[in-house]
């Protein structure tokens, strides 16, 4: 098949995907950062298939995915100027905008929060997707969509990962190829005086200082009940199965000596070559950028976590470059048991 036939087969498969969206099924879908599992956002009932396939609590809010930046005004109600810079600046791409909501969004949605959380992803198949649910009358292409897997799991970066953590949950899965990104959305509170980053992404602060003239905040404690809640925030989340803890760099050959002492199968994601060859030691070199490193991040959690490994251990990141690799592997350690 070559790229003119796949490309006519996937739009039969996104207007398939349309007719299933208004019908109130689930449809997975790939995006930028990773695979998304959609639903009508206007209709409560599609909305809690999601909570339903994912084992999600029901108070945890979801991302709308809309297709245009001035679907905005859909979905949210006294939007302040600097959303309007923030979407005209990044969107399409990894920027969740958290404001106030309009009246008529589903509590399903929102987590019965007087916020919502909008994002205009950053891929073909996503965009053509929500411009076509938009068009049958889909409520201006507004998709709820979190991570097309099992909650507090390994995001899916691939729709062989939708499969395998979803399977027949899922009414049809877009296979859009790998995401690019890799990890989950910078997500950024717009409803108080200040600019706050509730959840870091690859879109950094330093990316979102430069377009508003000055650096926006960190939030001390993104679970804090004045802070709105959001997706990706829990303490524990993105975890693998096997306990996972975090080392530095230094201190894994160390860690490697006595786990073989114990006779165990460990695992390792580092960005260099293992120092020892050794049967029990399953050893992952992972890209040493941050972008590399996050585009891999989950597919390389998922391969390491399918060995059936005692422990794994993964080379600590420093330094700001890596701050939402380090967010998610802290969230992930917690969520194994690891940490």
């Amino acid at each position: 098949m070559n790229d003119l036939q796949r490309w006519s087969a996937l739009h039969a498969d996104i207007q398939r995907a349309v007719v299933l969206l208004r019908a109130g099924e689930l449809v997975a879908f790939p995006t930028e950062t990773v695979y998304g599992l959609g639903a009508n956002a206007r209709n409560p009932e599609a909305v809690a298939k999601i909570f339903t396939a994912k084992g999600r609590p029901a108070d945890h809010p979801l991302i709308v995915h809309i297709a245009e930046i001035a679907h905005l005004e859909y979905w949210a109600r006294d939007i302040p100027e600097v959303a309007w810079v923030l979407a005209k600046a990044f969107w399409p791409g990894p920027l969740t905008l958290i404001l106030k909501r309009q009246p008529d969004v589903p509590d399903a949605v929102t987590g019965g929060q007087d916020t919502v959380g909008l994002r205009m992803p950053n891929h073909p198949v996503a965009l053509e997707l929500l411009r076509a649910f938009a068009d049958a009358g889909g409520a201006a292409g507004g998709l709820a969509a979190p991570s097309a897997n099992r909650f507090g799991r390994i995001s899916p970066t691939t729709a062989q990962h939708v499969r395998d953590d979803l399977g027949d949950a899922v009414s049809l899965i877009l296979d859009g190829g790998p995401c690019t990104v890799g990890i989950e959305s910078t997500i950024v509170d717009l409803t108080g005086p200040r600019t706050t980053i509730l959840r870091p992404g690859m879109l950094s602060p330093f990316d979102i200082g430069r377009v508003l003239g000055r650096m926006p905040e960190m939030a001390d404690n993104p679970l804090s009940p004045r802070t709105p809640r959001t997706s990706g925030t829990l303490e524990a989340h993105y975890a693998p199965r096997t306990p996972l803890q975090i080392m530095p760099n230094d201190s894994l050959p160390i860690v490697l000596r006595d786990s073989l002492v114990r006779r165990e199968h460990v695992a390792v994601l580092a960005t260099f070559p293992a120092p020892f060859d050794h049967p029990l030691i399953s050893w992952q070199v992972a890209p040493a950028d941050p972008a590399g490193f996050a585009r891999d991040l989950y597919a390389n959690l998922r391969k390491l976590d399918s060995l059936g490994c005692a422990r794994m251990f993964i080379e600590k990141p420093v330094g700001q470059p890596w701050q939402a690799i380090a967010d998610r592997l802290k969230r992930a350690a917690a969520g194994s048991g690891g940490a």
